[in-house]
């Protein structure tokens, strides 16, 4: 299990399990809550946390000129 830990205080300390569900980032065009699935996202094996941004739905088919994926 992967989780995520952060200090909130001195006397709390919260941590999540890290899991298909609960991974987000946001849209880096938009702003949008974007849900990410990491291992779709680095399916590739090319695995960059700090590098890599997602996309929402409506800004990748903005710049894909309104056209949907081919690429599966």
């Amino acid at each position: 299990m992967f989780y995520v830990k952060e200090q909130l205080n001195d006397a709390l300390e919260v941590s999540a399990e890290i899991n298909d569900e609960n991974v987000f980032c946001h849209c880096p065009h938009c702003g949008n809550e974007v849900q990410v699935d990491l291992a779709e996202v680095f399916a590739d094996g090319d695995v960059d946390l700090f590098g890599t941004a997602v996309l929402c739905g409506d800004c990748s088919k903005k710049l894909m000129g309104g056209r949907p994926c081919e690429c599966k």
